[in-house]
């Protein structure tokens, strides 16, 4: 290794024009590769392809039709939705919502199929059609049926009747996700503007899965073009005022921006989409670039003020900083690595990634920096660094009060841990969006007002061809829809026996007492057929009954919940179908808000694997580098607290771990060992090379690196930092904590580790 070492400078300067030719080919084949990446607007792609609640859905999909919508969301300033003027934008909005690509259905209180009987005739009608016709009493009428009507109250009119809805269907192709869905939302805010104008008295907004997937999209365009410029100019700063070169932050600059071109050039190639989370992979790459850059640099500036030239620097640069700069890159880029065992995949592509152009950084920092600096004019000037004289104190003072450290810094972290149990493994899906985004208003908005984001959608199978019309199977069906609609979560339930018992009541002269299922089989099939032989064109049951009438579709619409909460949900409804029902002979609950719900928990547990396997191998070969077991294992104390007390932290503070938070154990452990790895790497140089006792090597240590650590921790900490103002909680949450951890890792390696290497090497020393 050491001759190694020593023939890399030579080397590098020998081939300096094939190095930078070779960076510049490789640039331009990940421009080539950047230029195949797209935007991805679809939820789903937060679940991998095995995923069993996304298997559940996309059968329930096949089995009926796709649920996936957008729903307007009306309120009259005056409260009065049945009002001439209200009900005739709820009309115009209902013909124009036909008009968004892929539209398969449009409901609203307008077009609602209102059924009622002459004689033993069945009258199928819109109930309001011509608002202009209708007296005031008419109206009240009208509002009596919406607000009493189970298909309708907190679905798509508010029980006070101030608030209603159109709900609109979408069946995606999904053969160009990249244009179908902003296709759809550009339709529907044109459709919801053109409503505004013509009636400034009704606010208009929107919801649903279609707007929410776009909503994904917007976050992700705005973190991209508001976090990005502002990393890089923070990095500026930061860089030209600890640095204080110019030449240097230029480098350092380049070498970030050629490693994010090969990462997401790489990415591109590869074929992953662009998602909320991949969007802060410039800012991660940016924070890891800057870390070797910086350690490479102040290195090279160093030996210059020692009186080294140009070439004379760059070859002890390197043979200082070749090791420690590979084990950090190595290590970094597997921790990022690990980040494949998570469950969502965008995750996954996240650490790939990452770890490509932390990759591309070792390589740019180890070749290309050097290369370039090989042609710069550059003079040795002898002097002395007021930083360096300035950590000699710095160590001094961790020498003399160095049990006092052990100690404090151990019950601190004591202390610090035993705040984790307060953590909860939660989220809310919706909450995902920041509040300032117009969908996170609209959505609070809706399900305030009329009804909510969060559904349950059941396929309720009866295990025999036409066995929905089975009254014992009917019967099973309403018992569980009474039941959810005792639950407190519950805001709407759609099933067909709603439907029925009103065709049954209707049947019967609209006699009151007669609303109740059909206690006989062939009755209800008739009703059912008579029914749908009445409605319009796009207003059929094919969304709620299966072709051979086996299986009917039940909706359950639920308020803003935890995922905790849909779980604990989820498990009594299970609970109450096995011990209630005996003819639903199958019901698996789907949906978004299940698939959300269930991802967390599957995502935390691989990712305490992969933070496991991180673990093992970044032990391993920090005792392989080190050449010492004694030495590796030291060095995996001060990298694991820091995650620790991050989390006991997170638990004081906020108690909550969501979907991102699961994977930053596992990321920041690659990161925060770059200080160590650094620290530990200099003190075994002293000792070993240059035969120092184990107090010299601490002050050589500190007197070397220790600038260096500063600025790269300031600079990590600030890049992750800014995740946190990201409109994204995924992406907040984890910059955030990521931040909170790397800042705890430099106060470890500065005050834990010293500490720790002198009680155990102190006898040397003696």
């Amino acid at each position: 290794m050491k001759d190694f070492e020593n023939a890399l400078g030579p080397w590098v300067i020998r081939n300096r024009l094939w190095i930078i030719l070779a960076t510049i080919l490789l640039t331009i084949f990940s421009v080539m590769g950047a230029s195949k990446l797209s935007m991805t607007t679809n939820y789903r792609v937060f679940f991998s392809e095995d995923n069993p609640q996304l298997l559940a859905f996309e059968a329930l999909e096949k089995t009926y039709t796709k649920n996936d919508n957008v729903l307007f969301v009306l309120s009259p300033k005056d409260g009065k939705v049945f009002s001439g003027t209200t009900l005739k934008a709820v009309i115009d909005l209902t013909n124009a919502a036909w008009q968004i690509p892929f539209s398969t259905r449009v409901d609203s209180i307008s077009n609602f199929q209102y059924t009622h009987a002459t004689q033993d005739e069945l009258i199928v009608e819109d109930l309001v059609s011509n608002p202009g016709s209708l007296s005031p009493v008419e109206l009240k009428t009208r509002q009596d049926i919406a607000i009493n009507e189970p298909m309708l109250v907190r679905r798509l009119i508010s029980p006070t009747a101030d608030v209603t809805g159109v709900n609109v269907t979408i069946q995606l192709p999904g053969k160009n996700p990249t244009t179908e869905n902003p296709a759809v939302v550009k339709k529907a805010r044109k459709i919801a503007d053109e409503i505004r104008a013509r009636y400034p008295d009704v606010e208009v907004r929107l919801a649903g899965m279609v707007m929410m997937n776009y909503a994904f999209t917007e976050a992700s365009m705005n973190d991209f073009k508001i976090l990005v410029p502002i990393s890089y100019g923070l990095m500026l700063v930061f860089l030209a005022f600890l640095i204080k070169s110019i030449t240097g932050t230029l480098l350092t600059l380049i070498v970030i921006i050629l490693s994010v071109i090969i990462a997401m050039g790489t990415g591109g190639w590869i074929g992953y989409p662009i998602t909320p989370p991949t969007t802060s992979t410039p800012v991660i790459i940016l924070t890891m670039a800057i870390a070797s850059s910086v350690h490479l640099l102040v290195t090279f500036f160093h030996e210059l003020h020692t009186g080294k030239d140009r070439l004379q620097s760059i070859n002890e640069t390197l043979r200082i900083n070749f090791q420690p700069i590979t084990l950090t890159s190595t290590t970094t880029a597997l921790g990022f690595l690990t980040m494949n065992f998570s469950e969502v995949p965008p995750f996954r592509h996240l650490g790939n990634m990452v770890s490509i152009g932390v990759i591309s950084s070792f390589f740019m920092v180890i070749f290309f920096i050097p290369a370039i600096l090989s042609f710069l004019p550059m003079k040795s000037n002898r002097k002395e660094s007021r930083n360096d004289a300035l950590m000699i104190s710095f160590s001094r003072f961790i020498i003399k009060y160095r049990h006092k450290l052990l100690v404090g810094m151990s019950v601190i972290i004591v202390v610090l841990i035993s705040f984790i149990p307060r953590n909860e493994l939660n989220d809310v899906f919706v909450h995902y969006f920041d509040k300032k985004i117009t969908f996170r208003q609209d959505v609070d908005y809706a399900s305030r007002r009329l009804t909510g984001t969060y559904i349950i959608d059941y396929s309720l199978e009866s295990g025999e061809s036409g066995g929905i019309s089975n009254p014992n199977f009917l019967k099973d069906v309403g018992k569980f829809a009474a039941w959810f609609r005792n639950q407190p979560e519950t805001i709407h339930v759609n099933t067909i026996t709603d439907t029925l018992k009103r065709l049954n009541k209707n049947m019967h002269g609209d006699h009151p007492e007669w609303y109740k299922l059909p206690d006989k089989r062939d009755l209800a099939a008739q009703y059912l057929l008579l029914y749908e032989m009445s409605l319009p064109l796009g207003l059929d049951l094919n969304n709620q009954i299966n072709v051979d009438k086996s299986s009917t579709r039940f909706v359950v619409t639920l308020k803003i919940l935890s995922t905790n909460e849909m779980l604990e949900l989820e498990r009594r409804a299970d609970k109450w179908l096995a011990g209630n029902t005996k003819y639903i002979k199958e019901a698996i609950g789907s949906g978004p808000t299940i698939m959300f719900a269930h991802i967390g928990k599957r995502n935390i547990k691989s990712m305490l694997f992969g933070t496991t396997v991180a673990l093992v191998l970044i032990s391993l070969l920090l005792i392989f580098a080190f050449r010492s077991l004694k030495m590796g294992l030291i060095s995996m104390i001060p990298n694991l607290v820091p995650a620790a007390m991050g989390f006991g932290i997170w638990g004081l503070l906020v108690g909550q771990v969501g979907l991102a938070l699961a994977i930053v154990t596992s990321m920041t452990l690659g990161i925060v060992v770059d200080d160590t790895i650094h620290l530990m790497s200099k003190y075994l140089r002293a000792r070993r090379e240059k035969g120092m006792d184990t107090f010299d090597s601490i002050q050589y240590a500190f007197n070397t690196v220790g600038r260096a650590l500063i600025i790269t921790s300031l600079v990590l900490g600030a890049g992750f930092a800014v995740l946190a103002f990201s409109s994204f909680k995924l992406n907040s949450g984890m910059g955030l904590l990521t931040a909170i951890i790397i800042t705890l890792a430099i106060l470890a390696d500065f005050f834990l580790l010293p500490p720790l290497i002198m009680k155990f090497e102190e006898k040397k020393h003696a």
